[in-house]
């Protein structure tokens, strides 16, 4: 297992973090990484963490707690560090900040074709809601 050092996100850590994303394959058009970061960090910052290994940025996780529930966004794994253990790291780590709020359960969504995501959540405990997923815009990002 791969032991990286979880901390809360840094500005300095921006680019990395918006590439890490990219080369995760997270980033869609309509969804502008600065600007999740910038609203992320506006509301609550240390619930922006990011996994550093041999000095780099190598995870990500971003989670939020609404008083209700908590959701976890975000999460990637440099690939070449995949299947370590620093996924279920920085897991455990949003899991551990979120119950020091008071959160009850925490929900997360993976996009339909990602069965890799799916197993990766089912070895961690988390089980399938049988809910839909709802969505609806309230604002639109400008592309970075």
């Amino acid at each position: 297992m791969e032991t990286g050092i979880v901390r809360t996100f840094g500005e300095p850590d921006r680019q990395d973090v918006i590439a890490l994303w990219e080369a995760s394959g997270l980033t869609r058009p309509w969804n502008d990484p600065g600007s999740d970061i910038d609203r992320k960090l506006a509301v609550d910052d240390s619930l922006l963490m990011v996994a550093e290994l041999d000095g780099r940025i190598v995870g990500t996780v971003m989670a939020g707690y609404d008083g209700h529930r908590g959701w976890v966004n975000y999460l990637a794994v440099e690939p070449a560090v995949r299947g370590t253990g620093l996924g279920a790291q920085l897991m455990l780590e949003a899991e551990r900040r979120l119950v020091a709020l008071g959160c009850p359960k925490v929900n997360l969504q993976v996009r339909q074709d990602n069965a890799n995501a799916v197993s990766f959540y089912e070895r961690l405990g988390y089980v399938d809601d049988d809910v839909i997923s709802l969505g609806k815009r309230l604002t639109h990002d400008d592309p970075p």
